[in-house]
């Protein structure tokens, strides 16, 4: 059963979905009728309830959330299989077999995720940018005699996306009752920034022990902002490196592309069978096809360890 039960986190997350969507939503959509949805909108509607009410696809909801994608969870599944089905199709007319529909069809249902997961990397960096001066709006708030929930909704109205959605959407949690720690805890899982644990940390041992909260927070917004200088710093002196990778990881391609334009009936005994090429014996496959796979898993592999070396901590 423990593969159906549902994180405590994302639970109240989604209950509290309504409420503030409602909240940002312009009036005159909130008096629309749901006679008016399309038969599509509504089936697509009750296969996500079906599958939020058993619990299957909460990994999946959080990192949209996490994202902010406005996709349901069936709409990112057929994602998935829509591109699987149309890279399938070329692969097979590329390939000219079985093998190259499976690729695509591989690729298909990797390339959802890849794009989920650059986003989630973006919004996290953009956060991440935002937050020292986010922690100073909210130092001059307290200054000014504000509490720490109404500093945070100053922090909401002034701030830009996504740091403003973020604390509208904790305001919001404050608004209906949710406990200060827990509406924070909610935010943490959204925006998994060590900075952004740090601050939520001080906040929580101020409200319990005590202590001047503005002094606080300009500490770790000055200790955040030196971070920032020197993770800097470290990517200028760490630029050869990551652009010695590219350029070998990304050497093997482009020349294969251009000996392909020069001499295609060279290049193309790799992607094809007989005539100009050769099946492996007793498959229906090229023989290049695995060792162009070799090859590609050696570049990753060479691609992760150069990422490793310069990946430094601060």
């Amino acid at each position: 059963m423990g593969l159906f039960r549902r994180d405590k986190t994302s639970e109240r997350l989604d209950e509290l979905d309504t409420f503030i969507e409602s909240e940002w939503r312009p009036a005159e959509e909130d008096t629309q009728d749901t006679s008016r949805e399309s038969a599509r909108e509504q089936l697509t509607r009750r296969l996500d309830n079906m599958l939020d009410q058993r619990g299957l696809m909460g990994t999946m909801r959080s990192q949209l959330r996490k994202a902010d994608l406005k996709l349901t969870v069936v709409e990112y599944l057929m994602l998935h299989l829509v591109l699987a089905a149309l890279l399938g199709v070329v692969g097979w007319f590329v390939a000219h077999g079985v093998f190259g529909a499976m690729l695509g069809g591989v690729l298909g249902f990797v390339l959802p995720r890849v794009y989920v997961g650059i986003k989630q990397g973006q919004r996290l960096k953009a956060f991440e940018d935002e937050l020292p001066d986010i922690l100073n709006l909210w130092v001059n708030s307290l200054r000014a005699g504000y509490s720490v929930p109404q500093a945070m909704e100053a922090v909401a109205k002034e701030a830009p996306p996504p740091a403003s959605d973020e604390f509208k959407r904790v305001v919001s949690e404050f608004q209906i009752g949710i406990p200060v720690d827990i509406a924070l805890n909610n935010m943490l899982a959204r925006i998994e920034s060590e900075d952004l644990d740090l601050v939520f940390t001080a906040v929580n041992i101020q409200r319990e022990v005590g202590g001047n909260l503005a002094e606080i927070l300009e500490t770790i917004s000055h200790t955040i902002r030196e971070r920032i200088r020197i993770k800097g710093e470290i990517r200028t002196l760490t630029s050869s490196g990551r652009a010695s990778g590219t350029i070998v990881g990304s050497l093997p391609i482009g020349l294969a592309i251009l000996l392909y334009i020069m001499n295609p009936n060279y290049m193309g005994q790799l992607f094809f069978g007989p005539p100009i090429g050769a099946y492996i014996p007793g498959l229906p496959i090229p023989c290049g096809w695995p060792i162009i796979a070799v090859g590609l898993i050696m570049m990753g592999i060479g691609a992760a360890l150069i990422a490793r070396i310069i990946d430094i901590e601060v």
